[in-house]
């Protein structure tokens, strides 16, 4: 079960599109998230990049809150097609983030 809202994930999936413009923004709101909710946005990354499998998402989660020496901003602004990861992430896990987007949008 995934920890943060699939709105929040949107948010992280606009921002990352912007990245070169809003990454005070992307920042702030990483770090705005609770541990728990950092660890749940990393381990859908590692799932739509597949270095997890779905099923494999509390796994993903424990070694997210394991390995979380860096910054979460930090890690995920050095993470290629970041927002591309997030999608796919949330696909695998059956979750769509396209109305959440458009209604931030």
């Amino acid at each position: 079960m995934l920890e943060i809202s699939t709105d929040k994930i949107a948010q992280v999936i606009l921002y990352a599109r912007e990245l070169d413009r809003a990454e005070p923004e992307f920042r702030g709101f990483i770090e705005g998230l609770n541990e728990d909710e950092a660890a749940s946005l990393v381990a859908v990354m590692w799932i739509g990049r597949e270095a997890f499998a779905p099923e494999d998402l509390e796994d993903a989660k424990r070694v997210a809150l394991e390995e979380a020496t860096t910054p979460t901003a930090d890690y995920l602004i050095g993470v290629p097609h970041l927002a591309d990861n997030l999608e796919s992430g949330l696909e695998a896990l059956g979750i769509s983030a396209t109305d959440a987007e458009d209604d931030l949008l």
